[in-house]
């Protein structure tokens, strides 16, 4: 791609170059895989104790009723944000830079969105007992009680997902159809099945337009909305450290912040794998980290602003519950948080460093680390130190908490592998319509014919 993020060669070599990711996997991929695997069948069995003998193995006791469950619930609905961002409000305000890596962004809003719904259910201990959430008439006469947290949740994670895969599965449409012209075998039924009988007429193109338009502006309001919905779990209960309207803005930001990072995390060792770098340029990784540095900005302003309000207040257990947070048992948490996600960023307002993509790697898991620390923090160090001091205690972690959260990430990037080795990982329509002219000798015989029938 050029400096402006077009592509300078002819459709023949996109396709080549993109749905060369389909092709047999390396040795490089297995070792991924069987590492995500392993993570994950290591989360499965911590589970499987957690079922078998309760939540006492996952620490969860009081006063610390919430506990690293719920703190990656939070972490993962975050990361799901930032693909809706990427894919539907960049394509609103036809950003250019957002196209070589909206397709990972969608793939991970899907994927993240389905992990983080497990850990409500997980975080139930009986869990086979989870359609209780759901508001349905029953035999039972039992209705769900709809001022709770646990409810709002249901309703944001299904909304969110319905539409993000929708998004998601158009997207794909006239890609797939691309991959099928080439497949063989079980994967040409795949391709055919997912395509939609796809054939690229002119109707097609313009109902796809539409629909795709229709979606983004649909799922923009969610960027917004359901991470609210999540923030107003804290927010809505009377505990110090979370009774504040400053919730939803500072976990939307938050969320977009961490979305940026993962999709870094994701698409760089891609993009080296398979040889992707004409797509994925260092171009759109500074905006990305430009970016970054912008949500980090608001997370950093939000840190202050909850600290200069609880000093103003004048509210005894604020004031004490921002002081616990710095110079407290748990202060090192804190303190990692403050470094990875309001220090380490400003390392990208120089060029040469937000232009260094095994920086920007780096970057992505301190921020990613920072973000999860920042979820532990709202969670744990709020619920230790309430009201009545002869309430106050510590959180016991559990290594079987551990266990879950590391299955959690084996589940995620399993997934992300598997949808690599199958669908486009670059959209390439969306690659085609950024190029450049190329010259007449070196563009696909089939493209030049189509110019001279329309007279270009």
């Amino acid at each position: 791609m050029a400096e402006t993020g077009t592509v300078c060669v002819d459709y023949k070599t996109v396709n080549d170059d993109i749905l060369r990711t389909l092709s047999a996997p390396g040795a490089g991929w297995y070792a991924a895989f069987a590492c995500a695997a392993s993570a994950l069948l290591i989360g499965i069995w911590c589970w499987g104790q957690v079922l078998e003998q309760g939540l006492v193995l996952a620490g969860i006791n009081h006063p610390i009723a919430w506990g690293v469950l719920i703190t990656d619930f939070v972490f993962w609905v975050g990361i799901a944000h930032s693909g809706t961002l990427i894919s539907a409000i960049l394509f609103l305000f036809r950003a250019k830079w957002r196209v070589p890596i909206y397709r990972i962004a969608e793939a991970m809003t899907v994927f993240a969105v389905s992990t983080a719904g497990l850990f409500p259910i997980i975080h139930l201990g009986r869990a086979w007992q989870f359609y209780w959430l759901l508001p349905y008439p029953n035999q039972r006469f039992l209705w769900v009680n709809f001022k709770s947290p646990l409810l709002w949740d249901v309703f944001a994670v299904s909304t969110y997902l319905t539409v993000s895969m929708l998004f998601f599965i158009v997207g794909l449409i006239p890609d797939v159809a691309a991959a099928r012209d080439r497949a063989v075998g079980w994967r040409r039924f795949l391709y055919s099945f997912c395509a939609l009988g796809w054939r690229g007429t002119g109707t097609q193109w313009r109902h796809y337009t539409a629909a795709y338009g229709f979606l983004a502006a649909l799922a923009t309001p969610l960027v917004v909305s359901v991470h609210s919905v999540v923030s107003w779990d804290f927010a809505m209960g009377n505990v110090p450290g979370w009774h504040s309207t400053l919730f939803p803005p500072y976990f939307v930001a938050g969320a977009i912040f961490s979305g940026l990072a993962m999709v870094m995390t994701i698409s760089i060792p891609l993009r080296r794998a398979f040889a992707l770098e004409k797509y994925l340029t260092v171009w759109h990784y500074e905006r990305m980290a430009k970016l970054i540095i912008f949500t980090s900005g608001i997370v950093t302003f939000a840190y202050l602003t909850e600290f200069f309000i609880a000093w103003y207040s004048n509210n005894t257990f604020e004031r004490y519950q921002f002081w616990y947070r710095a110079c407290g048992n748990m202060s090192a948490a804190f303190w990692l948080m403050v470094f990875c996600n309001c220090v380490a960023p400003l390392t990208l307002w120089r060029k040469s460093w937000r232009t260094d993509l095994r920086w920007l790697f780096i970057l992505s898991l301190i921020i990613n680390v920072g973000m999860w620390l920042e979820r532990f923090n709202i969670i744990t160090q709020s619920l230790a130190r309430e009201f009545d001091p002869a309430a106050w205690g510590d959180y016991n972690f559990s290594w079987y908490e551990a266990g879950i959260t590391l299955g959690s990430f084996g589940w995620f990037f399993t997934l992300i592998l598997l949808f690599i080795k199958f669908f486009p990982c670059v959209s390439l329509t969306e690659v085609k319509e950024m190029m450049v002219a190329a010259p007449v000798s070196a563009a696909a015989p089939g493209v030049v014919r189509a110019a001279k029938e329309d007279g270009q």
